[in-house]
């Protein structure tokens, strides 16, 4: 009997201005293997893709971040929360490996983060993959025009995301919208609710939440990026997300009308419950999309 080969993953600390960056890594077993960039999302962290590594990664480079104020990365008191921070601290990660190409994989905070990587460095990007990460007005649900809404000055505004950051709302992002929830194992969301509840660890989402609407006023300039440089996409999508609903995945269409769509009948955590759907979907794409 032949077994698919598993990935051999490292995991390694970088130094990025004055960040102590954590990220696991798949050591693939041919030579300049396809570079896939995951770029994980709130309440996460890198570990949300230890099974798209497993699958992927002994074909192909997964290179998987965990961005400041998540994960085992670690960031100097002071340090400033917010969306473009995060996308320097990412930018200079990818600059200390070495990497000038890659396949930028787009989860949620991921879309953030990696839009902003795209408009300083197109060149960088080979195309993307992207997973319930919005760009577009109609992919906010209600509950999400809400959330963006929240200022620091709102009473109870705080409260409101604090809300979000305890065991129930964690597991809900997990179990919410998902077609079998006994399909959903409980580790990943204990182990972000072991982080969120480290020091400072609240403080740092809170920060990011009341910074969400700097990513809404920036749709118009990914949208554009997406028009100009019409890179190779493949979206796969959950299609009960709470947060980010079908329409945002329908939207990319209007910008990349030769982009890949897949939906499942799952909520946002779509690799939990769809990885044996996803992953050759991935895998197929990386390898036409690579040249």
């Amino acid at each position: 009997m032949t077994f698919p080969l598993v990935a051999r993953t490292v995991h390694r600390f970088v130094e990025v201005d004055g960040v102590r960056v954590f990220y696991r890594e798949s050591v693939p077993v041919v030579d300049e293997a396809p570079v896939l960039l995951l770029l994980h999302g709130f309440p996460s962290a890198s570990h949300q893709f230890r099974r798209l590594i497993d699958v992927l990664g002994a074909r192909y480079r997964l290179i998987a971040p965990d961005y400041p104020g998540f994960g085992h990365t670690e960031a100097p008191e002071g340090f400033t929360y917010s969306f473009d921070r995060l996308a320097d601290i990412t930018e200079g990660f990818v600059r200390e490996l070495g990497v000038e190409r890659f396949v930028a994989y787009l989860f949620d905070f991921g879309a953030p983060v990696g839009f902003r990587l795209a408009l300083r460095h197109p060149e960088w990007i080979a195309g993307l993959v992207v997973q319930n990460g919005n760009a577009y007005e109609e992919g906010l649900s209600q509950g999400a025009r809400d959330f963006v809404a929240l200022r620091q000055e709102h009473p109870g505004a705080e409260d409101t995301i604090r809300g979000l950051l305890t065991l129930q709302g964690t597991r809900g992002q997990y179990e919410g919208g998902t077609s079998d929830p006994e399909t959903i194992a409980p580790d990943g969301w204990t182990l972000d609710q072991h982080f969120l509840d480290l020091p400072g660890r609240k403080e740092a989402q809170v920060d990011l939440a009341f910074d969400y609407h700097s990513n809404v006023g920036q749709y118009g300039k990914w949208q554009a990026w997406l028009r100009e440089y019409a890179p190779p996409t493949l979206i796969t999508w959950g299609s009960n997300d709470l947060f980010f609903p079908e329409p945002g995945a329908r939207a990319y269409l209007r910008d990349l009308p030769d982009a890949e769509l897949h939906v499942f009948p799952t909520g946002h955590f779509a690799l939990e419950e769809n990885l044996a759907e996803i992953a050759p979907l991935i895998a197929d794409f990386l390898d036409r999309s690579w040249v």
